[in-house]
């Protein structure tokens, strides 16, 4: 037989068992209520016998209830084989109420023959409670028979369902860093371990303004660096929020190092709480190419589009120019002047001046060359083109302040040296980014090449909002790890960072940064992120309901751990990434999706105690002026000194002139 015929033959069978349970209830009113059949005139003899014997032949058929019984049990026979059209919304609720009123009005209906009353009445009221109620049963059996018993988990956000396991164990070696956790894992809350173990291969932090950066990552790298004997270089942006920590943290735990470690700050705003470090410091640019590298920081930092355009010629002049008055002023009396706000004024002179001075310095003569021929032959808007734009940046840094900072000594920046250890704190001020961020890109350059060195103390380097500062040479993080150079890099998307570094250098801080941490980030970033941390077997459910069949399958499928869209709704304290491990501490699970415990209430008594950071030294404007003036006069000094030179020696005027017509006359051909 077909599977179609089959169905009808059970339903048949059905429908009979039910038509059996309805004729057993009319014989029992039938025997019931006879006094009142006869009152009807509807009894017949040959009936009455029938129906007599065999309720009195059958033991389950006699008495009252004993019928009432057996007509219930082969309804919920009937019903229970029954298959009605599955509804998904139908609930258990009203079905187990039709039932239990039903059953109620089904056996209570038996109090009605303990009434003396007119034997029509009688009967009247117990047939229609007990068909009411056989009535309400078969409309709950009904509805049951068309109940979904399959109950799907019931997570409209697949929050089960994308959860994996996570790191719980507590890994900690002389250099990691530990977050405390907690994450969700088949519906239960675990405690968990973020477990940077090795802080070498670089971290970086992701996260919109209030995900939480600072206050649930950058900070705990702070505090555990310092408890762990770390030197450290801050770029602190939302100044003095990161200073503060290291300041406080470190008056906490000197015994932490063998040489105690000073902290130095660079701020441009309070004079009084600023140290004066300068970036061209003479002991530290060994050659020319450490004046083309400065150079190439600053011009870059001061133009950020140039960014995308190295190897124009336009820009390379400029970065040329600036490389020639960088290393001027190095070999000139043995770096005496070689600070960045004497090369900011001498950037200003005169070219039928400036020009004849920078010849003096045969290193730099193929530097200058273009803009001598330039010159002599009156091509001056050609000569514009290339240094007016590094003049006009160059300007912009006029300011005494600036230049008090620039032009001291009162630290260097080999901040990981053994014998001397330091934490420099640099900070900046977002509404002076543009003409800050420049001049601590060069400290930062300057800084990089220093700490990168065989032998040198463990150091952390931390850089708040990166995009607000230009590094060159960021490659440096892939070599810097065995140098024992942590480094974490704080960033809001990476389309910030493509569009400040571009496309090429973004993609390569990103990919080189062997941990990562991120919070809420949207877009092209989250999709990034996600596929970076990977995918996971999850369950599939699928429901098929039609008229005369419910099917339903079940599956697993490799999907994203962690979609774009969640990481685009993270909450602040939440964090999804990776960790790198170690050879000596290999961690399986390096992925997570977590919330970092911060004990709050310990965090703002701690902060209560702070102490504010010291004041230096008492600094006043005519000393900022004076100081300001002194190197003009320096920077004219030199140019007068220089000039005379030329002029009182015949030889060299003659040189100078013999160059002039040179270049002329290559020009003319």
């Amino acid at each position: 037989m077909r599977e179609t015929e089959n169905i009808q033959a059970y339903n048949k069978i059905l429908d009979f068992i039910r038509l059996g349970s309805i004729i057993l209830l009319l014989m029992h009113f039938y025997c019931v209520c006879f006094p009142a059949v006869q009152k009807w005139n509807l009894s017949l003899p040959v009936i009455d016998k029938m129906i007599f014997n065999i309720t009195e032949g059958i033991d389950f058929l006699s008495g009252v209830n004993k019928p009432k019984v057996t007509v219930l049990l082969l309804l919920a026979i009937s019903l229970i084989g029954g298959k009605g059209k599955k509804d998904e919304n139908l609930t258990i609720g009203p079905i187990l109420f039709y039932i239990c009123i039903g059953l109620l009005l089904y056996f209570l209906s038996s109090l009605f023959l303990l009434l003396q009353i007119e034997p029509q009445t009688l009967a009247f009221l117990y047939i229609s409670v007990t068909v009411t109620g056989y009535l309400s049963m078969l409309s709950g059996g009904a509805k049951a028979s068309r109940l979904l018993f399959l109950k799907f988990k019931g997570d409209i956000f697949n929050d089960k369902n994308e959860a994996f396991p996570q790191e719980e164990r507590f890994l900690e070696n002389e250099y990691s860093i530990n977050l405390p956790a907690q994450y969700q894992l088949r519906g239960k809350t675990r405690k968990s371990w973020i477990n940077v173990i090795n802080p070498f291969r670089a971290l970086l932090v992701l996260g919109t303004p209030g995900a939480g950066k600072s206050y649930f990552v950058v900070r705990h790298v702070i505090t555990q660096h310092i408890r762990k004997g770390f030197t450290f270089f801050i770029y602190d942006f939302k100044f003095p929020d990161l200073t503060r920590i290291a300041y406080n943290t470190l008056r906490i735990h000197y015994d932490k190092y063998k040489i105690v470690p000073k902290l130095y700050i660079i701020n441009f705003d309070d004079l009084s709480r600023t140290h004066r470090c300068n970036p061209l410091f003479p002991e530290s640019m060994l050659d020319i190419t450490d004046a083309t590298e400065s150079s190439r920081t600053m011009m870059l930092a001061l133009n950020r589009e140039w960014i995308k355009k190295t190897g124009d010629f336009f820009v390379e002049s400029s970065i040329n120019f600036t490389t020639a008055i960088f290393w001027y002023l190095r070999k000139y009396e043995g770096g005496k002047y070689c600070t960045l706000p004497h090369c900011i004024e001498l950037a200003q002179i005169e070219y039928k001046q400036l020009f004849p001075v920078l010849s003096l310095e045969p290193e730099i003569e193929v530097l200058i060359n273009p803009f001598i021929s330039a010159f002599v032959n009156n091509a001056l808007e050609q000569l514009e083109g290339q240094i007016a734009s590094a003049k006009i940046g160059l300007a912009r840094l006029s300011s005494p302040q600036l230049y008090y900072v620039l032009s001291g000594n009162d630290f260097t920046l080999d901040i990981n040296n053994p014998e001397k250890p330091k934490i420099v704190a640099v900070g900046n001020n977002p509404s002076k980014q543009g003409i800050y961020g420049a001049v601590l890109s060069l400290y930062i350059e300057r800084m990089l090449k220093l700490v990168n060195k065989k032998g040198q103390h463990k150091s952390s380097l931390i850089f708040d909002e990166l995009p607000t500062i230009f590094i060159n040479g960021i490659d440096y993080i892939a070599t810097a790890r065995s140098n024992k150079v942590s480094t974490t890099l704080c960033v809001q998307d990476l389309s910030q960072l493509r569009r400040d570094y571009g496309k090429e250098q973004a993609d390569v801080i990103v990919n080189t940064c062997g941990n990562i941490i991120s919070g809420q980030v949207i877009g092209e970033t989250a999709k990034s992120l996600s596929d970076r941390i990977g995918k996971i077997m999850q369950d599939r459910e699928s429901l098929s309901i039609n008229s005369s069949d419910t099917s339903v399958s079940k599956s697993t499928q490799l999907e994203s751990a962690i979609p774009p869209s969640k990481i685009s709704n993270l909450s602040s304290g939440e964090f999804v990434g990776a960790v790198a491990d170690d050879p000596q501490q290999k961690i399986k699970l390096k992925t997570f999706h977590c919330e970092i415990q911060n004990d709050h209430e310990a965090i703002k008594n701690e902060e209560a105690a702070y102490e504010e950071l010291p004041e230096i030294r008492h600094i006043d404007q005519r000393t900022v002026m004076h100081n300001y003036y002194q190197i003009k006069k320096d920077v004219k000094n030199i140019i007068e000194t220089e000039m005379k030179k030329i002029t009182d020696d015949p030889l060299l005027k003659q040189q100078m002139e013999n160059k002039s017509k040179r270049k002329k006359s290559d020009a003319s051909m």
